[in-house]
């Protein structure tokens, strides 16, 4: 399968809390690992500038004034915005702690944190956001390659991801073995793929089948 090309775009850590001197701080720390780091006040300043192609993760305060940052995850998700969320709070709390990790947070950490820490969770988070998005592209790709087939490829598709043989789909779809061979060269072609397994992956992974 034809490796997809991502956002060559560097990640961004975006950091979401009300402390100005903690955004700061966090700021400092992150662009003298020779990343892009921006700031937010507010989750709601954070949901109204943020771009979800752009790839990153997410520095998120617990508690803020208005919308927390629980509320935050909770919004991104119904959005299915998948930005990797390290949470960062100085009351540590096992209930809050648990809902952050169930609504898929990368990690929690109590302030104040240490700062080798902190950076090797934003990598973490970093490769994890890398790997959703190639993923995510490779599936779109497929998919955009599915929509060029016509109904009857479409047909053929199915039947030889179902193991059916030629003489079998021809008998099903009442069209000549002959007839069946060129669709079957055709699904291959315009899917991109070099073998049956290969295009077998491809439909289970875009779920296609």
């Amino acid at each position: 399968m034809a490796r997809t090309t991502v956002n060559e775009q560097k990640p961004t850590v975006f950091i979401v809390d009300d402390e100005c001197a903690v955004r700061d701080a966090l700021g400092l720390l992150i662009e003298s690992a020779g990343l892009p780091a921006e700031g937010f006040k507010s989750a709601c300043a954070f949901l109204e500038a943020y771009d979800p192609d752009r790839p990153g993760c997410l520095l998120l305060d617990v508690r803020m004034k208005g919308m927390s940052g629980l509320d935050l995850q909770e919004t991104l998700r119904k959005k299915n915005v998948a930005i990797p969320i390290i949470f960062i709070t100085g009351h540590g709390d096992v209930a809050i702690s648990v809902r952050a990790f169930r609504g898929g947070a990368v990690d929690f950490i109590e302030k104040p944190f240490d700062d080798h820490t902190i950076l090797n969770r934003i990598e973490e988070a970093l490769a994890r956001d890398a790997q959703s998005r190639e993923k995510h592209a490779a599936i779109d790709q497929i998919l955009r390659r599915y929509e060029r087939l016509t109904p009857r490829e479409r047909e053929v598709m199915k039947l030889v991801i179902g193991s059916r043989s030629n003489k079998q789909i021809a008998k099903i779809l009442g069209i000549s073995h002959r007839t069946v061979d060129a669709h079957r060269a055709r699904v291959m072609e315009k899917m991109g793929a070099d073998s049956l397994a290969d295009l077998i992956a491809m439909a289970l992974e875009s779920e296609i089948v």
